[in-house]
């Protein structure tokens, strides 16, 4: 999708690449993507004891929990209470893999500053190993807005840049959903990720296209249900504490909705329900549209009708039904509505509508 944003005032007319390849419009690490907003969040993380169900993957004492990628003891180091990456020593992986999971993660970027753009503070946290979370210095340090601190990297930017300056332990709250495949290998659900950066929301349930990359978009593909949580060598030492992550319960895979069984109901029957029906200010149109019997709600809602019997219609994606209760010159005067534990009666108070 193309957008072109007029600003008047100004004479000045930009326009995202015609070539977007992405679902957003714009090509990834677009520098004239619009920044988020800046906000100050309400201070430096303060380290907080795992809740008694967590998984604890870093308290300050070793790395025993992580590995390099050959399988081998993780080469960063721990100084103050701190693991620390060592540059050029490769990304650390934990022993144990993960799905749907809560995590916590606090990290600093390297003070003073040096560099600048992504080569200022860069790191990443990766859930399965494949879907990163970035780490950056983002504090008045400018660059591609979905390669900034909190960014779902390559995708999604933050929605706010609530970074600290460099030196100051930052906290990352992350809470994931893994993709989720039938036996066959089709995606079913898209991996998803909500994020709060020092206590401020920065990604809101985001639906990641595929796992994250650099100049590549790439598709899902079907594979193991875990995977570990990954920290990125970037070449720059970043310190990172207090890691722990919570594993989820995973409920069951996405089923197709189950429609009830309609039963064939003479035309007349369907020709006196049209009409618009009441209670009090609610008001309910019955109509026929090329998507079939089709009950219109409030706010321009409407939902499919599907009979059941001559006086008794389902609708069509919400577990509720239309019941006629009572009849006038074998025309519905009054139904009922059920949903769950609530019933209440709707009057007719209009003939045949046109509907939608």
């Amino acid at each position: 999708m193309r957008t072109v944003l007029l600003a008047a005032a100004a004479g000045l007319l930009a326009v995202p690449p015609a070539a977007a390849q992405t679902p957003s419009g714009w090509r990834a690490h677009d520098l004239a993507r619009p920044r988020p907003p800046l906000v100050t969040p309400g201070g430096a993380a303060v380290l907080v004891p795992p809740p008694s169900d967590a998984v604890v993957l870093f308290d300050g004492a070793g790395v025993d929990a992580w590995r390099n990628a050959d399988g081998e003891a993780a080469g960063w180091v721990v100084r103050g209470g701190a693991m620390e990456a060592v540059p050029g020593s490769g990304f650390v992986f934990t022993r144990q893999e993960f799905g749907d999971v809560q995590l916590h993660v606090e990290w600093a970027a390297p003070a003073p500053p040096r560099d600048s753009g992504q080569g200022r503070g860069n790191s990443g946290v990766f859930l399965m190993g494949s879907y990163e979370l970035q780490v950056l210095d983002s504090y008045h340090n400018d660059t591609y807005p979905d390669g900034q601190a909190g960014a779902a990297y390559g995708q999604y930017p933050p929605l706010v840049n609530a970074s600290l300056p460099p030196g100051t332990w930052q906290s990352y709250d992350i809470v994931f959903r893994r993709p989720r495949f039938d036996a066959g290998g089709v995606l079913l659900e898209p991996a998803r990720m909500t994020a709060f950066q020092n206590g401020v929301l920065i990604q809101d349930n985001v639906v990641m296209w595929g796992p994250t990359n650099w100049l590549q978009a790439n598709p899902y593909v079907a594979g193991a249900p875990r995977g570990p949580i990954a920290l990125q060598d970037h070449g720059n030492p970043v310190r990172y504490r207090n890691i722990w992550v919570r594993p989820l319960p995973e409920g069951p895979p996405p089923l197709a909705p189950t429609l009830p069984a309609a039963v064939g109901v003479p035309s007349a029957v369907i020709d006196s329900l049209i009409g618009t029906y009441a209670n009090g200010g609610t008001v309910m149109v019955i109509s026929t549209t090329p998507a079939g019997l089709t009950l219109t709600l409030p706010e321009g809602r409407w939902q499919r009708l599907i009979p059941l019997s001559r006086t008794e219609f389902a609708l069509g994606s919400t577990a509720a039904t239309l019941t006629v209760a009572a009849t006038t010159r074998g025309r519905p005067a009054r139904l009922t509505f059920r949903m769950g534990d609530t019933v209440f009666d709707l009057v007719r108070v209009a003939g045949p509508s046109a509907g939608p």
